[in-house]
């Protein structure tokens, strides 16, 4: 559908969703991915790769993801009570319920704007939450519906991916539910070697998910050749700082807590920036996990609507 498009088109999805569309060009290497879903440690939710401790942060997602109109201050948190998907599709592409009823029998799409809004939707179905494949998850198209008011979606993306690294670390096994490919990207930008930060960085137009694709990669590393490369990593052997990362405020605390709770679709974890500060090239502080443990719990029964409010407010 995507190489279909006019430039028109596509240019509108950029404005809107941002960089969505290479994830689909990201190839996962499953072999890698199972190496570093071992390396994954639980109790501080980060990866420690011999003497590198690194974790995926917001500022980080946010570059990567290149969304302008979403508002970094603005995070999602999951409604009490959410509408049917019915009534979400209909707020997304702003048409009846027997036009989308019509239009999805057909297997076609609408035009111009709503065109745009229910590939995006396919994309947070398929790729960035991945639960089940052909289900239609309702909490997903509300998150979705969220985006329109500016709302933005990385620290939801990062919760799903830090809860099913955990829940498939624990049980030693298990189906990964985020977004396996972002993921990747984010891991690869930390081992692109430059001598410089190009210029095209600070270009509103340049994309480092589009120029990690396009960087060539071996796929033909076996895992436990992969294991042995991550557990011999040095200091030095890191781009601490990946290129494209720019920003202007760092997240490192909320209120007087060194963790930050983070609101998925599905759950809540907690998240800790103090370890990862060398990713800033700042100094490392001591792990702090006060309080990690705590914020973590799934959206079942009524009691997490208590604990949502309490966090919401922390």
């Amino acid at each position: 559908m995507w190489d279909w498009w006019n430039d028109e088109t596509k240019k509108l999805f950029y404005s809107n969703y941002g960089d969505l569309p290479y994830l689909y060009d990201i190839k996962v290497d499953e072999r890698l991915f199972r190496a570093l879903a071992q390396y994954w440690n639980p109790a501080y939710s980060y990866f420690y790769f011999g003497n590198v401790d690194l974790v995926p942060i917001v500022e980080e997602y946010t570059a990567l993801l290149h969304c302008p109109r979403l508002q970094v201050d603005k995070a999602y948190s999951r409604a009490a009570y959410v509408p049917t998907f019915w009534k979400k599709l209909m707020n997304i592409t702003r048409m009846s319920e027997q036009w989308i009823t019509a239009r999805i029998k057909q297997k076609t799409h609408p035009d111009g704007k709503k065109k745009v809004d229910v590939f995006a939707l396919s994309i947070y179905e398929l790729v960035i939450f991945p639960r089940a494949l052909g289900h239609i998850d309702e909490v997903i198209s509300d998150l979705f519906d969220r985006l329109d008011k500016g709302v933005t979606h990385v620290p939801t993306i990062l919760a799903e991916t830090f809860r099913s690294l955990n829940a498939c670390r624990r049980a030693g096994e298990g189906r990964f539910m985020g977004c396996a490919q972002l993921l990747l990207a984010w891991f690869h930008s930390h081992f692109w070697k430059v001598n410089k930060i190009s210029y095209r960085v600070f270009s509103e137009h340049y994309s480092s998910l589009k120029e990690i694709v396009a960087t060539p990669r071996r796929d033909n590393i076996l895992e436990e050749n992969w294991m042995a490369i991550l557990h011999n990593l040095r200091e030095e052997d890191v781009e601490w700082r990946a290129p494209s990362l720019i920003p202007d405020r760092i997240l490192y605390r909320c209120g007087n807590f060194d963790w930050v709770p983070l609101l998925g679709i599905w759950g809540a974890v907690g998240y800790a920036p103090l370890l990862v500060l060398r990713q800033y090239n700042s100094r490392q502080f001591v792990q702090a996990t006060h309080g990690l443990a705590q914020c973590e719990f799934s959206y079942r029964g009524d009691n997490y609507k208590k604990r949502v409010k309490e966090i919401s407010q922390a």
